[in-house]
Protein backbone atom coordinates (compact mmCIF):
# COMPACT_ATOMS: atom_id res chain seq x y z
CA UNK A 1 0.00 0.00 0.00
CA UNK A 2 1.16 3.11 -1.25
CA UNK A 3 2.28 5.62 1.94
CA UNK A 4 1.06 9.12 1.16
CA UNK A 5 3.34 12.63 1.95
CA UNK A 6 1.68 14.53 5.13
CA UNK A 7 -0.49 17.98 3.75
CA UNK A 8 -0.10 20.83 5.62
CA UNK A 9 -2.59 22.53 7.36
CA UNK A 10 -1.60 27.24 7.57
CA UNK A 11 -4.32 27.38 10.29
CA UNK A 12 -2.86 24.92 12.51
CA UNK A 13 0.94 24.39 11.68
CA UNK A 14 3.25 23.91 13.94
CA UNK A 15 6.42 25.95 14.72
CA UNK A 16 8.50 23.10 12.97
CA UNK A 17 9.07 25.36 9.87
CA UNK A 18 10.24 28.52 12.51
CA UNK A 19 13.37 29.38 10.78
CA UNK A 20 12.82 27.15 7.25
CA UNK A 21 12.92 28.16 3.89
CA UNK A 22 9.97 26.42 1.73
CA UNK A 23 10.43 25.62 -1.43
CA UNK A 24 7.26 25.46 -2.89
CA UNK A 25 6.47 23.10 -6.13
CA UNK A 26 3.39 23.94 -8.11
CA UNK A 27 1.85 21.16 -9.90
CA UNK A 28 -1.29 19.64 -10.66
CA UNK A 29 -1.64 16.16 -10.38
CA UNK A 30 -0.15 14.19 -13.64
CA UNK A 31 -3.12 12.52 -14.98
CA UNK A 32 -3.52 12.26 -18.81
CA UNK A 33 -5.66 14.33 -20.13
CA UNK A 34 -5.26 17.06 -17.45
CA UNK A 35 -1.43 18.27 -18.10
CA UNK A 36 0.64 18.90 -20.77
CA UNK A 37 -2.00 19.41 -23.09
CA UNK A 38 -0.13 21.93 -25.64
CA UNK A 39 2.30 19.08 -25.96
CA UNK A 40 -0.94 16.89 -27.68
CA UNK A 41 -0.20 16.23 -30.26
CA UNK A 42 2.65 15.58 -30.95
CA UNK A 43 2.51 13.01 -27.61
CA UNK A 44 -0.18 11.20 -26.80
CA UNK A 45 -2.46 12.20 -23.77
CA UNK A 46 -0.75 9.13 -21.57
CA UNK A 47 2.87 10.15 -22.76
CA UNK A 48 2.46 13.98 -21.82
CA UNK A 49 1.20 12.76 -18.40
CA UNK A 50 4.24 10.58 -18.20
CA UNK A 51 6.22 13.51 -19.44
CA UNK A 52 4.68 15.81 -16.06
CA UNK A 53 5.71 13.17 -14.01
CA UNK A 54 9.34 12.73 -15.10
CA UNK A 55 9.15 16.30 -14.79
CA UNK A 56 8.29 16.11 -11.10
CA UNK A 57 10.76 13.48 -9.84
CA UNK A 58 13.04 15.70 -11.53
CA UNK A 59 12.48 19.02 -9.80
CA UNK A 60 11.29 17.38 -6.86
CA UNK A 61 15.10 15.94 -6.40
CA UNK A 62 16.60 18.96 -7.19
CA UNK A 63 14.92 20.60 -4.29
CA UNK A 64 15.53 17.64 -2.17
CA UNK A 65 19.47 17.90 -2.86
CA UNK A 66 18.35 21.57 -2.27
CA UNK A 67 17.27 20.74 1.08
CA UNK A 68 20.47 18.67 1.97
CA UNK A 69 23.13 21.29 0.80
CA UNK A 70 21.50 23.97 3.04
CA UNK A 71 23.15 24.89 6.26
CA UNK A 72 26.00 27.17 7.10
CA UNK A 73 26.48 28.16 3.63
CA UNK A 74 22.94 29.17 3.21
CA UNK A 75 22.48 30.16 6.68
CA UNK A 76 19.53 28.46 7.15
CA UNK A 77 17.04 25.11 5.97
CA UNK A 78 14.42 24.37 3.34
CA UNK A 79 11.96 22.08 3.22
CA UNK A 80 9.94 20.97 -0.02
CA UNK A 81 6.37 21.36 -0.26
CA UNK A 82 4.10 20.78 -3.28
CA UNK A 83 1.29 23.11 -3.65
CA UNK A 84 -0.86 20.66 -5.82
CA UNK A 85 -4.46 20.67 -7.30
CA UNK A 86 -7.18 18.83 -7.12
CA UNK A 87 -8.05 18.19 -3.76
CA UNK A 88 -8.06 14.15 -3.55
CA UNK A 89 -4.83 13.95 -5.53
CA UNK A 90 -2.91 13.11 -2.57
CA UNK A 91 -1.59 9.44 -3.29
CA UNK A 92 -0.82 10.61 -6.76
CA UNK A 93 2.37 11.83 -5.80
CA UNK A 94 3.31 8.56 -3.38
CA UNK A 95 5.22 7.11 -5.79
CA UNK A 96 6.76 10.71 -7.49
CA UNK A 97 7.83 13.17 -5.04
CA UNK A 98 10.76 12.73 -1.87
CA UNK A 99 9.32 11.12 0.89
CA UNK A 100 10.69 14.29 2.81
CA UNK A 101 8.37 16.43 0.92
CA UNK A 102 4.98 17.98 2.38
CA UNK A 103 1.82 18.36 0.48
CA UNK A 104 -0.54 21.75 0.42
CA UNK A 105 -3.89 22.37 -1.73
CA UNK A 106 -3.89 25.30 -4.13
CA UNK A 107 -6.10 27.82 -3.41
CA UNK A 108 -7.14 30.55 -6.14
CA UNK A 109 -9.31 31.27 -9.66
CA UNK A 110 -6.50 32.29 -11.66
CA UNK A 111 -2.64 31.81 -11.88
CA UNK A 112 -1.86 34.71 -9.57
CA UNK A 113 -4.40 33.97 -7.29
CA UNK A 114 -3.28 30.64 -6.55
CA UNK A 115 0.57 31.87 -6.33
CA UNK A 116 -0.60 34.70 -4.14
CA UNK A 117 -2.44 32.04 -1.86
CA UNK A 118 0.71 29.49 -1.78
CA UNK A 119 2.72 32.46 -1.06
CA UNK A 120 0.16 33.44 1.75
CA UNK A 121 -0.09 29.60 2.98
CA UNK A 122 3.51 28.81 3.29
CA UNK A 123 3.96 32.01 5.28
CA UNK A 124 1.65 31.34 7.47
CA UNK A 125 2.81 28.09 8.10
CA UNK A 126 5.99 29.41 9.21
CA UNK A 127 8.23 29.71 6.88
CA UNK A 128 10.80 32.44 7.09
CA UNK A 129 11.30 32.50 3.34
CA UNK A 130 9.14 31.23 0.25
CA UNK A 131 10.26 29.93 -2.89
CA UNK A 132 7.56 29.21 -5.32
CA UNK A 133 9.05 26.59 -7.90
CA UNK A 134 7.22 25.93 -11.73
CA UNK A 135 6.67 22.05 -12.88
CA UNK A 136 7.96 22.87 -16.27
CA UNK A 137 11.54 23.52 -15.60
CA UNK A 138 13.43 20.27 -15.27
CA UNK A 139 16.78 21.03 -15.62
CA UNK A 140 17.10 23.88 -13.35
CA UNK A 141 19.87 22.60 -11.01
CA UNK A 142 19.55 21.99 -7.55
CA UNK A 143 22.87 25.11 -7.16
CA UNK A 144 19.72 27.67 -8.73
CA UNK A 145 17.49 26.71 -5.81
CA UNK A 146 20.08 26.82 -2.82
CA UNK A 147 21.60 30.48 -4.68
CA UNK A 148 17.80 31.61 -4.36
CA UNK A 149 17.71 30.47 -0.37
CA UNK A 150 20.92 32.02 -0.22
CA UNK A 151 19.68 35.54 -1.32
CA UNK A 152 17.17 35.23 0.72
CA UNK A 153 18.87 35.13 4.13
CA UNK A 154 20.49 38.61 3.28
CA UNK A 155 19.37 41.19 4.81
CA UNK A 156 16.76 43.82 3.79
CA UNK A 157 13.74 42.77 1.89
CA UNK A 158 14.07 41.52 -1.96
CA UNK A 159 12.53 39.53 -4.81
CA UNK A 160 14.41 36.98 -6.28
CA UNK A 161 13.27 35.58 -10.13
CA UNK A 162 14.47 32.72 -11.64
CA UNK A 163 13.95 33.86 -15.87
CA UNK A 164 12.71 31.26 -18.38
CA UNK A 165 13.79 31.55 -22.04
CA UNK A 166 9.62 32.61 -23.16
CA UNK A 167 9.88 35.16 -20.81
CA UNK A 168 8.08 33.73 -17.52
CA UNK A 169 9.87 32.29 -14.80
CA UNK A 170 10.17 29.19 -13.35
CA UNK A 171 10.93 30.78 -9.42
CA UNK A 172 10.07 33.02 -7.39
CA UNK A 173 10.98 33.75 -4.14
CA UNK A 174 9.77 36.26 -1.07
CA UNK A 175 10.84 37.60 2.40
CA UNK A 176 7.75 39.28 2.68
CA UNK A 177 3.70 38.89 1.59
CA UNK A 178 3.73 40.97 -1.43
CA UNK A 179 0.40 40.65 -3.38
CA UNK A 180 1.61 43.42 -5.86
CA UNK A 181 4.28 41.26 -7.19
CA UNK A 182 0.99 38.50 -8.54
CA UNK A 183 -1.29 41.54 -9.70
CA UNK A 184 -1.57 43.25 -13.07
CA UNK A 185 0.49 40.29 -14.87
CA UNK A 186 -0.35 39.33 -18.32
CA UNK A 187 0.10 36.07 -17.25
CA UNK A 188 1.33 32.88 -19.70
CA UNK A 189 3.06 35.42 -22.10
CA UNK A 190 6.46 36.29 -22.55
CA UNK A 191 5.79 39.92 -20.93
CA UNK A 192 5.82 38.24 -17.18
CA UNK A 193 9.32 38.49 -16.13
CA UNK A 194 9.59 41.63 -17.22
CA UNK A 195 5.93 42.80 -15.65
CA UNK A 196 7.13 40.91 -12.06
CA UNK A 197 10.05 43.34 -12.14
CA UNK A 198 8.53 46.45 -12.88
CA UNK A 199 6.00 45.32 -10.26
CA UNK A 200 8.69 44.92 -7.29
CA UNK A 201 10.51 48.18 -8.56
CA UNK A 202 7.00 50.17 -8.35
CA UNK A 203 6.90 49.09 -4.65
CA UNK A 204 10.69 49.88 -3.68
CA UNK A 205 11.48 46.02 -3.67
CA UNK A 206 14.93 45.34 -5.11
CA UNK A 207 15.00 42.10 -7.55
CA UNK A 208 17.84 39.60 -8.03
CA UNK A 209 17.66 37.34 -10.98
CA UNK A 210 18.86 33.57 -10.79
CA UNK A 211 20.48 31.73 -14.34
CA UNK A 212 17.93 31.37 -16.94
CA UNK A 213 16.09 28.04 -17.37
CA UNK A 214 13.81 26.59 -19.80
CA UNK A 215 10.06 26.41 -19.70
CA UNK A 216 8.94 23.34 -21.34
CA UNK A 217 4.96 23.96 -22.47
CA UNK A 218 5.25 23.65 -26.20
CA UNK A 219 6.46 21.77 -28.85
CA UNK A 220 9.37 23.90 -29.83
CA UNK A 221 10.22 23.88 -26.34
CA UNK A 222 9.81 20.33 -26.02
CA UNK A 223 12.62 20.53 -29.25
CA UNK A 224 15.05 22.14 -27.09
CA UNK A 225 14.86 20.10 -24.31
CA UNK A 226 15.46 17.26 -26.25
CA UNK A 227 18.68 18.79 -27.74
CA UNK A 228 19.45 19.94 -23.85
CA UNK A 229 19.77 16.26 -22.73
CA UNK A 230 19.71 14.10 -25.70
CA UNK A 231 21.83 16.26 -28.49
CA UNK A 232 26.01 16.09 -28.44
CA UNK A 233 26.81 18.57 -25.81
CA UNK A 234 23.77 17.64 -23.75
CA UNK A 235 24.33 17.52 -19.83
CA UNK A 236 24.77 13.93 -18.17
CA UNK A 237 24.26 15.18 -14.37
CA UNK A 238 20.59 17.23 -14.82
CA UNK A 239 16.78 15.55 -15.34
CA UNK A 240 18.05 11.85 -15.34
CA UNK A 241 14.16 10.81 -15.55
CA UNK A 242 13.35 13.26 -17.88
CA UNK A 243 16.26 11.73 -20.07
CA UNK A 244 15.17 8.47 -19.83
CA UNK A 245 11.73 8.94 -20.82
CA UNK A 246 12.55 10.74 -24.26
CA UNK A 247 15.16 8.69 -25.06
CA UNK A 248 12.60 5.87 -24.85
CA UNK A 249 10.29 7.79 -26.37
CA UNK A 250 12.29 8.77 -29.82
CA UNK A 251 13.40 4.60 -29.63
CA UNK A 252 9.67 4.25 -29.88
CA UNK A 253 9.66 6.02 -33.19
CA UNK A 254 12.79 7.17 -33.94
CA UNK A 255 12.09 10.91 -32.34
CA UNK A 256 9.76 12.03 -35.78
CA UNK A 257 6.95 13.22 -33.68
CA UNK A 258 9.34 15.28 -31.38
CA UNK A 259 11.54 16.92 -33.79
CA UNK A 260 9.04 17.01 -36.68
CA UNK A 261 7.99 20.68 -36.90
Amino acid sequence: MRRGHRVVDPDNASKEFTGCSALGLMTKAPRAGKVKTRLVPPLTNEEAAHLNRCFLQDTGAAISACCGLTGPTSRGIAHGVAVYTPVGAELDYADILPTDFSLLPQRGENFGERLYSAAEDLFKCGFDTVCLIDSDSPTVPAENFTRAIELLSLPGDRVVLGPCDDGGYYLIGLKQLHREVFEEIDWSTEWVFEQTKQRATQIGVGVHELPQGLDVDDHAALRRLCDELLGKHGRDNVAPRTRQFLRELGARDDGGRIWSV
